[in-house]
């Protein structure tokens, strides 16, 4: 039976572009793209969990808004449930640390890059609210 794992993930952005984060090569899915966030602990809150990802991930303090999309896949791994939120900066320029790369990207650009495939429903999720707002 595979293990079930509970993760968040920031839709950061800064009105007009988000913040895209790609995995670096010793991790799981190496290379391929995702919002930044991180497992949820024992006892915490999704958006507890997510505050604290991305202070120790990009070293940067967040106010979160609305979820975004929650999905689960399975990978051959364990079982992922994925609850992504919009959120804001607040403080702090996004660092390196685990990740290879990041880039702000417009919505209509997410799909120019490879992201793994728990994040695509968010992705077609944000494209078409993009596509409503014009």
């Amino acid at each position: 039976m595979k293990k079930n794992i509970h993760v968040v993930g920031a839709v950061i952005t800064d009105g007009e572009k988000i913040l895209c984060a790609q995995r670096g090569t010793e991790k799981a899915l190496p290379k391929l793209w995702e919002f930044p966030g991180g497992k949820i602990e024992e006892n915490e809150s999704p958006q507890e969990a997510l505050r604290r990802e991305i202070k120790e991930e990009i070293h940067c303090e967040i106010e979160i808004g609305k979820q975004v999309e929650h999905t689960v896949y399975e990978y051959d791994f364990g079982i992922v449930h994925l609850t992504t939120f919009y959120c804001k900066l607040l403080e702090g320029t996004p660092v390196l640390t685990e990740h290879m790369a990041i880039e702000w990207l417009k919505p209509n650009e997410l799909e120019q890059v490879e992201w793994a495939p728990a994040d695509i429903p968010a992705i077609e999720k944000i494209a078409r609210t993009f596509v409503a707002q014009r």
